[in-house]
């Protein structure tokens, strides 16, 4: 088989990419590792799904088809299945993560390229400045807010970014939680703004609007009103005619001739016959963590240790983000059921705060299911089963309310995952091996923004407040990243500043795994606007 691109992966990064290519006239080739699941596949249970794993998910990966191994701080090694602790998973099906994301479409703060910059490197951390800037996304954060869509409010937006265009869709309605949380904010002095979405508030794009159903984070869509590759940039590519996308593909390794040139992919289909694709270039958009796995279990004469890895940097500087959060108790109920839940933000805390290195936006939460509030919203000290926590649940569940955010982690370089010298997938590649913890700096920053998220509350009125402090350990779950830095010097980083990966002149990465640092607010859009710039950086120089 040949192609004159290879995307591994159909996710944000790697939707934008074929899109662009094909549409480039460029004949694609995208190869995901996933089943391509209908709605009615992935389903609404409520106890198997990516927001609550504890006893599976039917959206992938599948058991058999591989495990992790999580070594945890004391040295102990876990091998662990996708649906536990440690495995550090995201949704593998057509369309990645974004089929079932909570979707908040953050672009990255100016501050958020340059953490070293502002507030130096802390002993023992990899922290470090983005090559690039804000000003050099911009125009492509403007493409991804357009071209796959995103609802907010431009006005309050304009005061924390500088922009060209509003966005193409005005927010959602607020509800009880966003009025009680800006009451809250307008006491403490702090500035709030609607949560930016890539969920149609209104018909966009030929794709009906949000219907505010309870099942949103975690779930698919059932009107599609949830904007991600499989229905926008994957089915742009798919539309062109010069696109082909392969369902349960796994990337085994990526070929090069004698001289080191990528030359494409092997891969292996779901029988565990192995294929090969020839390709003039090849872009790895499967996740910061398989990704990391696919280069280094890509060796040849001339790098031993993987493609990229001559200097020991692919699968370092792992980051996720550590989550700060408090729930507060309020007089009146907040919860309304209506999704997708989180609606209101500050960003008053992302940056300057006294004696600690960055923080975190701010918001509300997401819907919350029965299950989901038993397991995680209840108080300290209330019984977890018998008479007394049915009460609380029965009268409670509308009066509780969450609120925290993604803490910038700040980056330690023995935070990774290398190649598991023992355990192997069902098709015998070797497996991912996960270890390391943040920095501490990362936990001081989570205990502060906790504090501001009770603060919070009880300025909103919240009767009682608790939390729970972010431990010292590893968060590479679902905002996984920065396996591959990007950075003009290959001593210290993977890719240049393009995504392209040093030394090998067709190969790019085109995912979170490029992140130098992984910012103060949610991922996502920020790896589609850098993926739009590679690719067409990859069409402006073939």
């Amino acid at each position: 088989m040949r192609a004159d691109a290879v995307v591994i992966g159909s996710g944000a990064g790697g939707g934008v990419a074929a899109a662009i290519l094909a549409e480039a006239g460029k004949q694609v080739v995208v190869l995901e590792r996933g089943r391509d699941l209908t709605y009615e596949q992935i389903g609404r249970d409520h106890l198997r799904n990516h927001r609550f794993t504890r006893y599976s998910h039917r959206s992938g990966p599948d058991y058999e088809d591989g495990p992790r191994v999580f070594v945890d701080a004391a040295g102990g090694e876990h091998v662990v299945r996708p649906h536990e602790p440690g495995f550090h998973g995201n949704a593998t099906l057509v369309g990645g993560g974004t089929r079932l994301y909570g979707a908040q479409a953050w672009r990255f703060l100016p501050a958020d390229f340059a953490m070293a910059g502002t507030y130096g490197v802390p002993e023992g951390s990899s922290l470090a400045d983005w090559p690039i800037g804000y000003d050099d996304l911009a125009p492509f954060y403007e493409r991804a807010e357009w071209e796959i869509g995103v609802c907010g409010d431009h006005q309050a937006s304009s005061r924390h970014w500088k922009r060209a265009r509003p966005y193409p869709m005005p927010p959602l309605p607020e509800g009880p939680q966003a009025r009680a949380l800006r009451g809250g904010a307008a006491a403490l002095g702090w500035e709030v703004l609607p949560v930016p979405l890539l969920i149609n508030s209104v018909p966009y794009a030929g794709r009906a609007a949000c219907t505010r159903c309870r099942h949103c984070v975690g779930f698919a869509c059932r009107v599609e009103a949830k904007n991600g590759s499989h229905n926008t940039v994957l089915r742009r590519a798919l539309a062109t005619g010069r696109a082909r996308l392969l369902p349960e593909a796994v990337a085994e390794r990526i070929e090069c001739d004698p001289a080191g040139r990528v030359t494409g992919v092997r891969w292996v289909d779901r029988s565990g016959a192995r294929h090969v694709v020839e390709a003039e270039v090849v872009v790895c958009a499967a996740g910061a963590i398989e990704t990391a796995r696919l280069l280094q279990n890509s060796r040849t004469r001339r790098e031993p240790y993987g493609l990229g890895n001559n200097h020991d940097q692919v699968g370092r500087h792992v980051q996720g983000h550590a989550y700060a959060w408090a729930l507060g108790e309020m007089p009146e109920p907040v919860y309304d059921g209506l999704g997708p839940g989180v609606s209101l933000a500050t960003l008053d805390v992302a940056h300057h705060n006294d004696g600690v290195i960055g923080g975190a936006m701010l918001a509300d939460e997401f819907t919350v299911l029965p299950i989901t509030f038993w397991a995680g919203n209840l108080p300290p000290d209330l019984p977890r089963w018998g008479m007394e926590n049915k009460r609380y649940i029965r009268e409670k569940y509308r009066h509780v309310m969450r609120v925290g955010g993604p803490v910038q982690e700040i980056p330690s370089p023995h935070a990774r995952t290398r190649l598991d010298p023992h355990v192997r997938d069902r098709w015998g590649i070797p497996v991912a091996r996960l270890s390391g913890t943040t920095h501490p700096e990362t936990v001081r920053t989570a205990a502060y923004i906790a504090g501001r998220a009770r603060a919070w509350l009880l300025a909103s009125g919240a009767r009682r407040t608790w939390t729970q402090p972010a431990p010292l350990a590893l968060y590479a779950g679902q905002h996984q990243s920065g396996t591959c830095r990007m950075g003009d010097d290959e001593l210290t980083s993977v890719v240049d500043r393009w995504g392209r990966v040093h030394g090998h002149d067709n190969l790019y990465v085109m995912d979170a795994s490029v992140h130098v640092t992984n910012g103060a607010v949610n991922p996502v859009l920020t790896i589609m606007a850098l993926a739009f710039r590679a690719a067409e950086h990859v069409c402006a120089e073939w």
